[in-house]
């Protein structure tokens, strides 16, 4: 991502965490198909530390928002700690074709890893890992609705897949929804983090991205 500025994508900062606004198109990982990704700026983001900062979890490459990392070796024990045992609270935001039966619920339903000779995806299946997303409506004109999303397990696709499953899929996802030639809409709205036993959950908030703006506004974001 030519001429990304690491530290302009600093929202949270203290001693053990960061909590960057990763935009959409920016892989946490390098890969075969993912050269340039975040790793490649790490060494910016080290704010004197002699540990190099790390992502505690993942988001997909084409959603945008909120990406925790911890600043030393004690703190990614901690937040391993804390997203084994599902006490991180996450949020997503996003724009989905349709709208759902009732305005809010649950979706319990296991995902599993399919591979084929064209690539991978994860489908609902009783024999995959158990997956819990809860949703609520926030705006809606019948055609398009803005949900926010709050997964308690973190399976890969899963607000997608789980999205999909309610006959709403999100725009803009070429594997799972509807692609009309944009940038997927889903973000990575709010984390709150309980890291201090003693202290307040800490809690973060990413603007919205640009490509969402105008479908969030739409629908009664302000």
């Amino acid at each position: 991502m030519t001429g990304l500025d690491p530290i302009a994508l600093v929202l949270h900062q203290d001693s053990c965490l960061l909590v960057l606004n990763k935009p959409a198109g920016l892989a946490v990982h390098a890969g075969p198909k993912t050269p340039e990704s975040l790793e490649n700026h790490l060494e910016a983001l080290r704010f004197g530390n002699r540990f190099l900062p790390q992502p505690a979890h993942r988001l997909d490459r084409d959603t945008s928002g909120c990406l925790l990392l911890g600043r030393h070796e004690k703190a990614m024990r901690r937040l391993g700690q804390l997203f084994a045992e599902h006490r991180v609270v996450k949020t997503y935001w996003a724009i989905v074709q349709g709208k759902p039966a009732e305005p809010r619920g649950r979706i319990d339903l296991a995902l599993l890893k399919i591979n084929t000779r064209q690539g991978w995806h994860m489908e609902p299946n009783s024999a995959g890992q158990p997956a819990r997303t809860d949703y609520e409506v926030l705006g809606s004109n019948g055609n398009l609705s803005w949900i926010a999303f709050r997964p308690h397990t973190g399976r890969t696709h899963q607000i997608r897949v789980h999205a999909a499953s309610l006959g709403c899929p999100l725009l803009g996802d070429a594997q799972y929804g509807v692609n009309d030639a944009m940038p997927m809409q889903l973000h990575a709205r709010k984390l709150a983090i309980p890291y201090h036993a003693e202290k307040a959950a800490v809690q973060v908030e990413a603007p919205p991205p640009d490509h969402m703006i105008e479908n969030l506004r739409r629908l009664g974001f302000a």
